[in-house]
Parts: structure tokens; C-alpha cells; sequence
């Protein structure tokens, strides 16, 4: 074992380098130092941009799917990485792998140094984010796991460790600036914003009226008319002064999804109430009339009827008695009951599975049941848009996290822009990252809080029900889905700075991570090929809208990534050879869109020369 220190590092590696060749370390070295030194260099070539090793190990034991391999492991300051003593194995996806350190939840010790109870009880747990925990073994002697398991407690956790996230330090050199993909003023011109309805206001440019919120919002002209006093006394009766903002317009129809937090409805006074419903009514009303087709106001609670009436006696509420308005409960559970289905899901699914009841142990986990209410609740509102041209606004309690996944769910389903690449990475800016979802607590970055009832899913099964569309309609979208399992890893990795804190304020006032940080969009863009899907139609004529079957039948587990780790599910192979197979088929499709381009172009040529062209 070594800390980190050269020389220790190079004296070890001497000894690994002569005993591979049969040599014993005490005869002629064949290596020098700066040539075993160009070997150890040669052998991290692994290491990112500002990584560094922390500490290395060797004889450690790793508890595979095929038993325990022996290797050796090491912990930077972005990963932890398993490298396989026999080379004949090392290539196997079990037997070599990396784990970035944000993907790490929990460190577990694992037996005692003192009391024996089979020859692999003493070591370390580890459980992930990401459905899989990893478990290695020591020798029970002279406390052998405690270096790995304080590098690990110190670098896995860096805001309980008071040290930077990795983000902080990666600086790799892109074509292509990610921060600047999403343009909150272009996208609002996309859909012909700002016109006679609708306007942007600046009133919480300094993020003083609502921090959770983005600094440029768009409300109904009417609005600004009456001012800015006006808004604050909306904001008075919407929880965390979330009133409710557009978040996308048809330009056509004029057809609108508006967001929000709950109002504040519940106990207070009866000229509080009376205030409220004046102000509260007066707006709602501007919402319906900055849309001629409408007549009245659909409002989307995400929340069960119950919970909601549960929040009413806590000061909170819903809009039962507002005129012009109709009310829809959507039934979507709360982040305690989404956490404990993940939960189940991920035991049902790692390390072992129940063949015989598996089907039965998948629906008592509920998972596929929350995913697919949260899809019937986004396509009923897409389809109040498309169909009916109504006006809707969506929210739940502090409209952070269900109502995220419903506008942006309807959205993937109305917009075929958001089903692009660049476009589905503006959706994920505006939708979550500007409107202050909270990721940081969700997700639990940097922090050694295992049990947290802060953290939940909230984000996975978003993308979750972006890949149920993307199966039923695999036309339609411009990628594929490894950028939704690249989009995931890279929510916990805390490799870029797109996902780090809780709001846009936090984000870039606070700390500043466009200047400190690397966007996750740069990345993309440099893999933009690995991501494209080739059965693409990028012209469209029947599919602009697209309306998924929400039917429980037609909803599937995504095996491809909650069971990629458990090769009695998944085959490893499968997935390594896809994008292969997708890069075969794209070389294709390009030769043909060649063929096709160059005929359409003789058979112009040819009727602009014809003596019958008109």
C-alpha cells in the first residue's frame, strides 16, 4: 500500500514490474526510475485532466457477480478504481471498473479486525447511487481497511470534507462553451416572446423576489401594467413566492404551460383570504386572457387530493373555489415514497434476483406505477394543449419537482425542438436547473448524509419517462438512449458544474460555475456522434406531436440502466456492442442522404433546363 508518496509509489511498481517479468526483486533491475516512472505514467493514462492518485492498494479482494477477484485499488480525487491482478480478466467489466466518488453514498466497515467469520467478512461496503454497491475484503490485520476507508470518507464527501468538488479542478480544453448552449432570451424568442400577451420582466434579476426562481420570467402583459407591486402581492400567496411564470407558449395557438408553487390558502385571516382570492383571481384571469382560444384556466395539482388537503391545514392549498378555473388532481407521490420505491427496486435487482417471483417483487416495488402516472399526467396536459388549445398551469407543493417533471415530460411530447440534442439540453437548463430544482439535496452531492429524507429521484424519473416515449416513438428523437444514461452518471459524478447546488441564483451568483467549472454540454458536444440516433426522422410530417400509450401494460423497466451492473439481467455484451452497431447504421443512413441529396439535385438541374418548365 502506498499513500501517494513517489518514491514509496515507484518502489512498489519496480517490484509489481520485475515479479510479472519472473524476476525477483532482488536481482538486477532492468528498469530505471525514470523508465519505471514513464510505465506508471503509461499505466494511469485513465487519469482526467487535474486527477491525481490519492492512495493505491494492492492484495485487496473485490466480491464480483463471479465471485472474489483479487486486484488492486486506487482513489483519486474524482474516482475509485478496481484493476484485476490477472490480466486474462482485467478487461471484464466486473473485473475492472471505475466508480466516480459522487456516486458514492455510504462507506461501511464490514466485520472486525479481532473476530474472525470466514476468510472474506472483514472490509468494506460501499453503496452507490447508481443500483449498485460494491463490496471489498481485507486481511484481518493491523487494521488493513482503514486507509481506503478514510480516503474514501474524505474525498467521497467533499462538502462534509470541507474540500472543492472534482468540477472545481477539471479543466479539459472544448471546442464548444456548454454554458452558452442555453440562452434563457433565445428561447423565449423561439416562441415569439415577448409579443402583445406576453412580456419578460426583470424583477427578480437580483433574485430578491423569488431566489429559487430564474432572473428573466415571463408573465402576462396585463401584468406589468399593474407593476411590480402587483407581482409582490401575487408572490405573497404562493409558497417561496413562486407565482405562477410561462414556461412554454404555441406561438400559434398561443396555447400556454404556466408553473408555480401551491398558494397560500390555508389557515389565515378572512381579509387575508378575501386579499388573496382578489389578487390570486385577477391574475389567473390575465393567464386566460393572454390566450383567445381559452375561457378558462386548467390547473394541474400534481399531488394526491389527500396530501393536498393535508397542506391546506398546514397554510398551503389548491385552487378549489377560483373562478374560471378547473381543478385536476394528478395523484403523483411525494420524494419519501419515490425514494423508498427506488430503494426496493434496487434490492429486487442487486445483487441477486428472484427468478421464479421476479415479476411479482417488480410490481411491489411500485416504480413502474410512479413512472407511469407521472407520463398520463404530462400527456393529459399536452394533450389539453394540442386538442383543445387551452392554457394550463402546473404545480405541486413548492413546484420545484413534480411539477418539473410534468411541464418538461409534456413539453418532450409537444415541441419536437426539446427532442433534439441541443434542445433537450435547453429543456434540462430551463426546466430544472433555472427553476431551482433542488439538486443538491435531491441528488445529496458531497455530502456523508446516507439517510437524508432530502433525497429522492425526482430528476431519474424524468429522464426515466423521456426513454418510455423514446421506446415507442424511436424515430423522433435525435439521440439515443446512452445520452439519458450518460445525462444520469454525470447528475452524480460531479464532474461538470451543470448539476452542483440547489438553484440558479446558488449556481452562478453564488458560485460562480461558469467561470469555476466545466458545463456537461461541452462534453456532449465533443461525443455528439456517440449520441445520435440513426433511426432519426429530422423532417417530420406526422409526429410533431407525439402521443405515448400511458396504459400500465405499455410501461417497461429500463433494463439498460437500473440493472447494467447485474449480468444475469443484463447482457454486458449487448450494451457494449450498440453503439457500435448505431455507428454502423449511421455510416449508412450518411451514404444514403448522399445518394438521395445528389438525385434530388440532378433531378433539379434537369427541369430547370427542360423547354416545358413553366
Amino acid at each position: 500500500m502506498s499513500s501517494g508518496d513517489d518514491s514509496s509509489e515507484d518502489g512498489d511498481f519496480r517490484s509489481d514490474v520485475l515479479t510479472a517479468v519472473g524476476m525477483s526483486p532482488g536481482r538486477s533491475p532492468s528498469l530505471n526510475s525514470s523508465q519505471v516512472k514513464m510505465k506508471q505514467a503509461s499505466e494511469r493514462s485513465w487519469l482526467l485532466a487535474g486527477e491525481k492518485v490519492q492512495i493505491e492498494e494492492s492484495n485487496i479482494g473485490y466480491m464480483s457477480a463471479i465471485g472474489k477477484i483479487g486486484g488492486r485499488v486506487f482513489v483519486t480525487n474524482y474516482r475509485l478504481r478496481f484493476e484485476a491482478k490477472d490480466s486474462s480478466v482485467r478487461e471484464s467489466k466486473c473485473c475492472q471498473f471505475d466508480v466516480p466518488l459522487g456516486c458514492i453514498s455510504r462507506v461501511e466497515k464490514v466485520g472486525y479486525s479481532t473476530v474472525s467469520r470466514g476468510e472474506d467478512s472483514y472490509g468494506l461496503e460501499i453503496t452507490c447511487k447508481d443500483m449498485r454497491n460494491i463490496r471489498f475484503t481485507h486481511q484481518q490485520t493491523n487494521h488493513s481497511r482503514r486507509p481506503l476507508y478514510e480516503s474514501l470518507q474524505k474525498f467521497a464527501f467533499p462538502v462534509t470534507s470541507k474540500l472543492p468538488f472534482f468540477a472545481t479542478v477539471y479543466k479539459p480544453e472544448w471546442a464548444f462553451d456548454g454554458w452558452s448552449l442555453y440562452d434563457p432570451m433565445k428561447e423565449f424568442q423561439r416562441m415569439n416572446i415577448p409579443n402583445e400577451t406576453w412580456r419578460i420582466t426583470k424583477i427578480n434579476d437580483r433574485y430578491e423576489f423569488a431566489d429559487t426562481y430564474p432572473a428573466l420570467l415571463a408573465v402576462p402583459s396585463a401584468a406589468l401594467i399593474e407593476g411590480d407591486d402587483f407581482l409582490h402581492k401575487v408572490g405573497e400567496f404562493r409558497s417561496k413566492q413562486r407565482i405562477p411564470v410561462l414556461s412554454w407558449l404555441n406561438p400559434v395557438t398561443q396555447a400556454a404551460i404556466t408553473r408555480s408553487s401551491q398558494p397560500m390558502v390555508g389557515v389565515t385571516s378572512r381579509k387575508s383570504a378575501e386579499d388573496e382570492k382578489l389578487v390570486s383571481f385577477l391574475y389567473l384571469q390575465m393567464i386566460i386572457e393572454a390566450n383567445a382560444h381559452a375561457h378558462q384556466l386548467l390547473i394541474f395539482d400534481a399531488r394526491p387530493v389527500v396530501n393536498a388537503k393535508v397542506n391546506k391545514a398546514k397554510g398551503g392549498g389548491f385552487e378549489d373555489s377560483y373562478a374560471n378555473c378547473r381543478l385536476i388532481f394528478l395523484d403523483i407521490q411525494n420524494i419519501h415514497v419515490v425514494r423508498e420505491s427506488l430503494r426496493k427496486l434496487k434490492d429486487a435487482s442487486f445483487p441477486r434476483v428472484d427468478e421464479k417471483n421476479w415479476l411479482r417483487v417488480l410490481d411491489e416495488t411500485k416504480w413502474l406505477s410512479h413512472i407511469q402516472t407521472i407520463l398520463d399526467g404530462a400527456t393529459q396536459i399536452a394533450r389539453e394543449i394540442e386538442d383543445n388549445h387551452a392554457s394550463v398551469l402546473v404545480h405541486c407543493s413548492d413546484g420545484w419537482d413534480r411539477t418539473a417533471q410534468l411541464t418538461s415530460v409534456a413539453m418532450v411530447q409537444l415541441d419536437p425542438y426539446y427532442r433534439t440534442i441541443n434542445g433537450f439540453a435547453v429543456l434540462i437548463e430551463k426546466e430544472w436547473c433555472s427553476f431551482g430544482h433542488k439538486f443538491a439535496h435531491r441528488i445529496g452531492h458531497g455530502e456523508d448524509k446516507h439517510g437524508d429524507s432530502e433525497r429522492s429521484p425526482i430528476f431519474v424519473q424524468f429522464i426515466d419517462c423521456v426513454w418510455q416515449i423514446m421506446d415507442q416513438f424511436p424515430y423522433a428523437f435525435e439521440f439515443n438512449a446512452m445520452l439519458l444514461i450518460v445525462i444520469l452518471d454525470e447528475l452524480y459524478a460531479c464532474r461538470f458544474g451543470t448539476f452542483l447546488y440547489n438553484s440558479e441564483k446558488q449556481r452562478h451568483r453564488d458560485q460562480r460555475v461558469r467561470e469555476s467549472t466545466v458545463s456537461l454540454w461541452s462534453y456532449i458536444d465533443a461525443n455528439r456522434r456517440r449520441f445520435l440516433n440513426p433511426l432519426y426522422n429530422r423532417f417530420p410530417r406526422f409526429i410533431d406531436v407525439l402521443r405515448p400509450n400511458t396504459k400500465m401494460a405499455r410501461i417497461r423497466p429500463w433494463k439498460d440502466y437500473y440493472f447494467r451492473y447485474n449480468p444475469r439481467i443484463v447482457a454486458q455484451d449487448r450494451i457494449d456492442v450498440e453503439p457500435l452497431v448505431n455507428e454502423k447504421i449511421l455510416q449508412r443512413l450518411e451514404a444514403l442522404n448522399e445518394l438521395v441529396e445528389a438525385r434530388e439535385q440532378l433531378v433539379n438541374k434537369v427541369a430547370q433546363a427542360s423547354p416545358l418548365r413553366a
